[in-house]
């Protein structure tokens, strides 16, 4: 059956990049929103006209029909995040009139760098964040216009997965309720996704763009019964992006434990959560992915007490190099705090301190101690007391994940034995 061409006015988007030599060809690259003029005798060919008012014909096999909610995963793909002005003059190199990327400013922390070709070299300009779409329409004392982004590899990659996976979501069938929460990169609401109560997790700001889109990522590689789930994507025209994920009724771990106590709570229910916990992480260690971010609050609760990871914004294959940034000292490895790489075993001694907080029903690690004296007592050899009442199998538990050598340290496997040994 022949397919129905498309009308005059159809937005597409390029699903490869195009080069031709021709006169009458549009070049374009990956993610570039294009205009249908109109079709042509071919039908493998269309007259098409890009944001810039360039116009030529297009392959058919090259785009794809724009869907909304779909064409945005370019998400801001021109933001390279934290590199050097040589770096970036690098990227742009050979410089071409209109080409430009966006970086996080070195000068001025929290403001961000506009680096823009023009005439053979590149114009670095101090920007802030305000809309994203301002200069593309408006030059506003710039020397040239931004034509062309300069995509971010790793986050274009990361959109294609979205896409071919099948997690791109239309818009239409969410509907957002309250906030719920208020995450790393934005709030947290309740929702409905086609009936079906959901948490929302959403952001618009292009400086956490790569670390959230990389949590979905991360998410759509993970199935387990004891990891938060994650149903689909939706960017939006405006910038914003939501992760949709199950909804966990009862909150996070750590303020399930402290609004309960020990009144409530009973020696197997936190023997329950510590189980569930180990058994996501014996997953994540054979699918060699490193947590890097373990602790009761990003553990959820489920309407009936399952215990469930979450919060994956961290979570990278154990191959990946560690950002020393804005660490949680009090739940990180001493290796880590050396500035060494993380590993499964730098989340073996954070699950250690997990264990610790179940037990003292969500106390602070390290009471009464300064955060900037942990690292030095834990070098010296201290190591946090017993939590009162808490089982001495489980202490026992506790300090063999906080060996110094991470090589005499239990793998999850054998921590979720030794656990399964204490609750039977």
């Amino acid at each position: 059956m022949a397919k129905t061409p498309w009308p005059e006015g159809t937005k597409c988007v390029g699903k490869f990049q195009f080069k031709s030599s021709s006169g009458h060809h549009l070049p374009f690259n990956e993610g570039e929103m294009l205009t249908i003029i109109k079709a042509t005798r071919d039908p493998q060919w269309y007259i098409a006209q890009n944001d810039a008012g360039r116009q030529g014909a297009v392959p058919t096999n090259c785009i794809q029909k724009f869907v909304k909610g779909e064409s945005k995963l370019n998400l801001m793909p021109w933001f390279h995040g934290k590199i050097t002005r040589l770096q970036a003059e690098s990227l742009l190199s050979p410089p071409e009139d209109g080409l430009f990327l966006v970086r996080e400013s070195t000068n001025y922390p929290g403001d961000y760098t506009l680096c823009l070709c023009t005439d053979g070299m590149v114009e670095h300009y101090h920007i802030r964040y305000r809309n994203g779409k301002h200069y593309k329409t408006n030059g506003d004392g710039l020397c040239t216009g931004l034509v062309k982004p300069k995509l971010e590899q790793k986050t274009v990659a990361v959109q294609d997965e979205f896409l071919s996976g099948g997690w791109v979501k239309n818009r239409g069938d969410l509907q957002l309720q309250r906030t719920i929460g208020q995450g790393k990169f934005g709030e947290v609401m309740l929702a409905y996704y086609q009936g079906n109560e959901v948490a929302v997790k959403s952001f618009k700001h292009c400086t956490t763009a790569q670390a959230f889109i990389a949590e979905g990522s991360v998410m759509m590689k993970l199935r387990h019964k004891h990891l938060v789930q994650l149903f689909g994507v939706i960017p939006e025209e405006d910038g914003t992006f939501y992760i949709i994920t199950e909804y966990m009724r009862n909150g996070t771990l750590v303020d399930y434990l402290r609004s309960r106590g020990r009144t409530v709570l009973t020696n197997d229910a936190l023997s329950d959560f510590s189980l569930h916990v180990c058994e996501a992480m014996v997953y994540l260690e054979s699918n060699n992915f490193v947590h890097r971010d373990l602790a009761a609050r990003n553990i959820l609760l489920s309407e009936d007490l399952v215990a469930k990871v979450g919060d994956f914004s961290l979570t990278k294959k154990v191959s990946s190099l560690q950002d020393t940034n804005k660490l949680p000292v009090k739940w990180t490895s001493p290796e880590v705090l050396r500035g060494k790489k993380f590993s499964t075993k730098s989340d073996v001694w954070s699950f250690g301190v997990l264990l610790w907080e179940i037990f003292s029903f969500g106390r602070m690690p390290y009471p009464k101690i300064n955060l900037k004296d942990v690292r030095i007592l834990l070098e010296q050899g201290y190591r946090m007391p017993t939590p009162d009442g808490c089982p001495t199998e489980v202490y026992d538990v506790m300090k063999s994940c906080w060996q110094l050598d991470p090589d005499f340290r239990p793998t999850f496997e054998s921590l979720k034995q030794s656990l399964l040994q204490i609750i039977h």
